[in-house]
């Protein structure tokens, strides 16, 4: 009775995995990683609209510059895994095609934001605003977006640390596909049966946990010293590449390494560098930017709107003036000349 009492106490203080990521509709997946994502860039629209539009910014530009960085973004952060990761697509035994199946999870943060950040720096022109300012509305919702995108791992049981010991440690379960015993990302957990080295590191846990946080610390930022001109979306930068450096060092899924080390942990280091030296640098561009600066070219503003329907001085007068003065001025202005004799 000891034992097992001493068993169910090591299993409650552990963290359970989902026994399945994907669900079925008739013949149609619905896929957790799919809806993780799709949630995440809800909240980061919303979010940023909500910031633009309180720095001065036009309503809806956000919902209009996502229209362009979204898909971008999606295309970038996949092609970013596929290079960084291409021994999963490519060589005996792969099937390239696997590649395009984004739906199976896989993509590289660094690559949706920069091909994203080009996706957006075409809507800003199309919008005559600049692209840092943008940037500094959305960073608070694109870090955010990316922690909900952790759970997305989490139910496709992925992306994890090593064996552990600690009460948070996360189980980690055989999964079965019948059509495929090959593809586990499909399969669903039966009798919850551990993989070996259950259980482990929550990594995705970690990074949600700290994205979060940094979420918080560039919306203080901002509030305080009233960022600009891009410094807030560097310091969303710094901030998660200082987390994801120490995070990736905790990961055992299969990697490429450059010098010993992951490359997405030299991609942190790199980033985190430019992000604090860029943050410096454009401190030298004075504060915020201006509200006007911040409205679109093709929206007039409220207060141009009012002040070309403002009617006249001389004829506001006259609006103004009771029936009696209107009907007099109104019949010396129709009166016909009368002639010189008559005068």
């Amino acid at each position: 009775m000891a034992d097992v009492n001493t068993a169910s106490a090591a299993f409650l203080a552990t963290i359970p995995s989902p026994d399945q990521g994907v669900w079925h509709i008739g013949p149609v997946p619905i896929r957790a990683y799919a809806l993780c994502i799709i949630a995440g860039i809800i909240v980061a629209i919303w979010l940023g609209e909500r910031r633009w539009v309180n720095r001065g910014g036009t309503k809806g530009t956000v919902i209009d510059v996502a229209v362009f960085a979204v898909p971008f973004g999606l295309v970038g952060g996949r092609l970013y895994h596929v290079i960084t990761d291409n021994q999963l697509y490519f060589g005996e035994g792969k099937n390239p095609i696997n590649a395009l199946k984004i739906w199976d999870g896989g993509l590289g943060i660094w690559g949706a934001i920069a091909l994203g950040a080009v996706g957006a720096l075409i809507a800003c022109r199309r919008r005559g605003i600049p692209l840092p300012a943008m940037a500094d509305a959305l960073a608070p919702g694109i870090v955010i977006a990316q922690a909900i995108g952790r759970l997305g791992n989490y139910f496709n049981q992925e992306l994890y640390g090593a064996h552990t010991t600690l009460p948070w440690g996360l189980e980690i379960y055989q999964r079965y596909n019948p059509t495929n015993p090959d593809d586990f990302l499909n399969g669903i957990a039966i009798g919850h049966v551990p993989l070996p080295d259950s259980p482990v590191h929550p990594t995705f846990l970690y990074e949600l946990i700290w994205n979060l946080g940094v979420a918080l610390l560039i919306i203080w930022a901002d509030k305080k010293f009233r960022l600009g001109h891009g410094r807030v979306f560097a310091l969303y930068v710094a901030g998660y590449t200082a987390g994801r450096f120490w995070i990736e060092m905790m990961r055992t899924d299969t990697a490429n390494h450059i010098l010993g080390l992951r490359v997405n942990v030299w991609t942190s280091i790199l980033l985190f560098v430019a992000a604090v030296a860029y943050f410096v640098l454009a401190a030298k561009r004075g504060p915020r930017e201006a509200p006007e600066t911040l409205w679109s070219k093709d929206v007039p503003r409220e207060d141009d709107a009012s002040a070309s329907a403002e009617p006249s001085s001389e004829h506001a007068e006259v609006a103004a003036a009771p029936d009696t003065v209107r009907d007099s001025a109104a019949d010396k202005a129709t009166e016909e000349p009368k002639p010189e004799a008559e005068k």
